[in-house]
């Protein structure tokens, strides 16, 4: 199956994105797509500085030599993150007021407003959003555009998230970062030209946020057996089966190779899709990705600047496959299963370690909320600990089939240049050792640390992490 059908089938199952459009010059097609999708509707190009010279500027040109009413929003910032306060700007955009979604972005002790109020009844007077960017500027539009009840279109300018196609928008509100739930864009124009093109470094991060699915697809198979998130069998295979390929170029990808970008960017738009075709991000984010929430909640910077989403990712995917290769060494089928559940811990214990744990945290009540969500009583954890007891053997074949071991993972990181070690981005084995305990508990989704503590082995299993020869060793 070639890349034409691996798209064509993939949007066959997509529930929101009717058009996928990718290869070198395909930017003058915006135009065209705008019209058959959008037709008779006024257009808005949101861009930033960056990349308003980059494509913006161009596809604004071409929107109006076609007739199309067009205007422009140029966001006055080399690098920002997805927070609310600027997703407010842009549901401003999108009604018109251009003089107020400013003074949004320049207020910086803007107060968030109530997300709960940020919804419009559909109107064919609001702008419609014509995404120029990369992931941030993305999620800003997919989901001021939810909130106006209307799709966009989304001209992606680096390979550096599976964003642009995803179901949900990942936003910093309140302390928290949340994925807010709203769809995709209905279309999606990828000039590959233009994105192989992107700093390098921007591609590296695509490569690490593609590579997270590695150890995220075995964190789902773990909550299959659970009964937590059983796997959706569309959403696995349009991505996982492909994953290892589109993985399998790394020095393209690092050379800015068109075949390898490519190759990279469908696989992460295909990871969008299935995020699509499971309305949630299960299919491409677990543990991996919680590293890089904590590091965007408490707005960590290195050498004074914001780290890219991918590059934080990419410690985290190695983290997980260094915790894979140790939990793979033990012998569930040996478990004490009476004494896990005797052990285990009430409600109201967890729900008090969560407050103890993140009481210093911009989100304090972040634990305390998803643990509760998340928590089984003792006879359901008899019955988890039961199956993987029972099928050990075989299930941790599986799991070995579709995790990659840290080395492997480690060397592939390094020849697509994105980080491969933590001091790359700054931080050191200890910090990443004591963000073990708030990843466990920061989201509702089962995850391994989930099923360590519930087995009785967490405190072994991250030690062994970080003991000699472990993969962060100190």
């Amino acid at each position: 199956m070639d890349s034409k059908e691996r798209i064509s089938k993939a949007l066959a199952l997509a529930t929101d994105t009717k058009v996928f459009e990718m290869g070198c010059g395909v930017s003058s097609m915006a135009p065209a797509v705008f019209k058959e999708w959008f037709p008779g509707r006024s257009a808005v190009i949101v861009a930033d500085v960056n990349t308003w010279p980059v494509l913006g500027e161009k596809v604004f040109g071409l929107f109006q030599a076609e007739g199309i009413e067009t205007k422009k929003y140029i966001i006055d910032k080399k690098e920002f993150h997805a927070e609310w306060k600027y997703v407010e700007m842009l549901d401003c955009i999108l009604d018109g007021d251009f003089e107020t979604a400013k003074a949004i972005e320049d207020d910086p002790d803007h107060v968030e407003a109530d997300a709960e109020k940020a919804f419009r009844e559909a109107s064919e007077a609001f702008n419609v959003a014509v995404s120029v960017g990369s992931g941030v500027i993305n999620d800003l539009c997919k989901l001021a555009s939810h909130h106006h009840a209307q799709s966009y279109l989304s001209l992606p300018t680096a390979a550096s998230v599976d964003g642009y196609s995803s179901f949900g928008a990942s936003i910093s509100y309140q302390n928290s970062k949340q994925t807010f739930s709203c769809p995709a864009p209905l279309a999606i124009v990828a000039d590959i030209d233009v994105i192989a093109a992107a700093p390098k470094e921007m591609t590296a991060a695509g490569y690490a946020d593609l590579a997270a699915k590695i150890p995220a697809g075995a964190e789902w198979m773990i909550a299959d057996l659970m009964g937590t998130e059983p796997i959706i069998p569309e959403a696995w295979h349009v991505l996982q089966d492909v994953l290892d390929a589109q993985l399998s170029n790394p020095e393209g990808v690092a050379a800015g190779e068109t075949q390898a970008i490519s190759d990279l960017f469908e696989g992460l738009t295909l990871s969008g899709i299935a995020m699509q075709a499971a309305r949630s991000s299960r299919p491409a984010s677990c543990c991996d990705h919680l590293f890089s929430h904590i590091l965007d909640m408490t707005h960590y910077r290195f050498n004074g600047k914001l780290q890219s989403h991918g590059f934080q990712v990419a410690i985290g995917t190695l983290t997980m496959c260094g915790v894979f290769d140790e939990f793979l060494k033990m012998d569930l089928s040996k478990l004490d299963v009476d004494a896990c559940v005797k052990a285990w811990p009430t409600l109201e214990e967890e729900q008090q370690r969560a407050l103890e744990i993140f009481k210093d945290f911009p989100a304090p009540k972040l634990g305390y909320t998803e643990i509760t969500k998340k928590y089984n009583d003792a006879e359901t954890v008899r019955e988890q600990l039961q199956k993987v007891k029972d099928c050990w053997p075989e299930f941790r074949d599986k799991l070995r089939a579709q995790v990659y071991p840290f080395s492997k993972m480690q060397a592939m990181m390094k020849a697509a240049l994105a980080p491969y070690e933590t001091s790359m981005i700054g931080l050191t084995h200890e910090d990443i050792k004591a963000m073990f305990e708030k990843v466990q508990l920061m989201r509702f989704r089962f995850n391994l640390l989930d099923l360590a503590k519930r087995g009785c082995f967490y405190d072994e299993l991250v030690a062994s992490v970080f003991a000699k020869g472990g993969a962060w060793e100190i």
